[in-house]
């Protein structure tokens, strides 16, 4: 998988897709969570990042998936869609780093139909 590199005022970020768990908005930023727990946070919007990874991996099988307005996954790293808990669960399976993140139901519904058509 390919790597990205966000230059920013003071600093160079190298981001490593293939250790990315998940992709997080914040306004105009957005913070990377990496299967070793490291986060960063870079001056892009979640739209603008989205754009460049489909830019990036193009003519490649696209992992990341957009879920509602807040996040991108990896879709690699699904361990659990709980719906009735509004619960997304998040691993790599090569460290003991877990992620839970909290979807309304309609948008894990979606989700899971996904992995069931495949």
């Amino acid at each position: 998988m390919d790597t990205l590199l966000f230059n920013m005022r003071d600093e160079l970020i190298r981001v490593s897709l293939r250790h990315v768990v998940y992709f997080e908005a914040d306004g105009n930023y957005t913070h990377i969570f990496f299967a070793n727990g490291q986060k960063a946070t870079i001056l892009y919007s979640l739209t603008k990042l989205e754009t460049l990874l489909d830019e990036k991996l193009q003519g490649s099988k696209q992992p990341f998936i957009r879920i509602g307005k807040k996040y991108i996954i990896n879709s690699i790293c699904v361990f659990q869609i709980n719906i009735q808990k509004h619960k997304l669960v998040l691993t790599n399976f090569d460290t003991s780093n877990v992620f839970t993140l909290s979807i309304s139901k309609e948008t894990l519904k979606s989700l899971k139909e996904i992995y069931t058509i495949k």
